[in-house]
């Protein structure tokens, strides 16, 4: 009889039915009838399967600058999906209705997904919602064959994965924002169940592969030292000061009851990135400043934003003022 689940990728069979999963750096070693961490691979007699293969459970379409990307194809809209589970379980998480539980869902075939995206004149598709690479055999095929169609190919991610599956997928990607949830393993081990180091590799591996932009959740009392936020900034400027980094304001959610950072420390978080980064901004938050882009040589407002409405001043990508190149995609 076939199974009705799809055989996961990226994992080994071990002795008395037990699987070690190799998609991201849990390496969960899985026994008969158990899920790994993230909730949704599970292993059915020595066999690892995707129980969320297909399995929708957000679907909509955005402008591409709420993913947030600022930097990739400005007002344009991508059809975004995600399914449930997640391989963090983080304290401060915005869709943990769907990350740490299993809602209701839709049943929706990669060729049904590309279709949705054709019939709509979109640009591509956004893999995010939930943890995108729990969906890795979904993603993986859908980004696959809506690349030949020509879609841009869209992932929303916490960079949680091991470098094999990073660069099988990222063959079929176009773009990229990657969460960088602190510069601190402690934070990352206690409030959102990983490490820190295999970020850090992701962003380092699609940096000049793909369009990449990061965004930096600042939470009160947690990670918002300005020892750590400068760490941070200093980091990223030696990889690439051109990655556009948008600094997201927190709210109290889920298991974190923390007050609402303040709008004060997210000012003073802009002004320090500024110092190292050509590109900042700020979200969660009414902000003129922290919205647009400016010419890193000479100042000028070359992209102006007014919530998601955008006005793009740029001639071919270049300041009309200087002509300096902004954006590269």
């Amino acid at each position: 009889m076939k199974n009705k689940f799809k055989e996961a990728m990226f994992y080994e069979k071990k002795d008395d039915e037990i699987v070690k999963c190799l998609l991201c750096p849990h390496n969960c070693i899985i026994k008969e009838g158990k899920t790994g961490i993230c909730g949704v691979r599970f292993n059915q007699q020595g066999v690892l399967y995707s129980e969320n293969y297909g399995e929708i459970t957000s679907m909509g379409v955005d402008p591409i600058e709420k993913k947030p990307l600022y930097h990739f194809h400005p007002s344009n809209g991508i059809l975004s999906l995600g399914t449930y589970g997640c391989n963090f379980n983080c304290l401060f998480c915005q869709n943990h209705r769907i990350s740490q539980n299993k809602p209701k869902t839709t049943k929706q075939s990669p060729d049904e997904i590309i279709k949705h995206a054709q019939e709509r004149n979109l640009m591509g598709i956004a893999y995010t919602y939930s943890e995108p690479v729990v969906w890795y055999e979904y993603v993986y095929e859908t980004a696959k064959k809506a690349k030949k169609f020509g879609l841009k190919n869209v992932l929303v991610s916490n960079g949680y994965i091991n470098q094999e599956p990073l660069q099988k997928l990222s063959k079929y990607l176009d773009a990229a924002n990657i969460d960088l949830k602190s510069f601190n393993n402690d934070f990352y081990k206690k409030t959102c169940g990983g490490t820190i180091e295999p970020v850090l590799e992701t962003i380092k591996y699609l940096n000049n592969k793909i369009h990449l932009e990061l965004t930096i959740l600042i939470v009160s009392n947690h990670n918002d030292s300005r020892q750590e936020l400068e760490e941070i900034f200093k980091w990223i400027a030696d990889l690439n000061k051109d990655i556009p980094v948008h600094l997201s304001r927190y709210f109290p959610n889920y298991k974190m009851d923390e007050p609402a950072t303040k709008e004060q420390k997210m000012e003073e978080a802009y002004k320090l990135a500024k110092k190292y980064l050509n590109y900042v901004y700020i979200g969660n938050m009414k902000t003129k400043k922290g919205q647009n882009t400016y010419c890193p040589d000479c100042g000028y407002e070359v992209i102006s934003r007014h919530y998601f409405n955008t006005q793009n001043h740029l001639k071919d990508g270049k300041c009309p003022k200087c002509g300096k190149q902004v954006l590269n995609y």
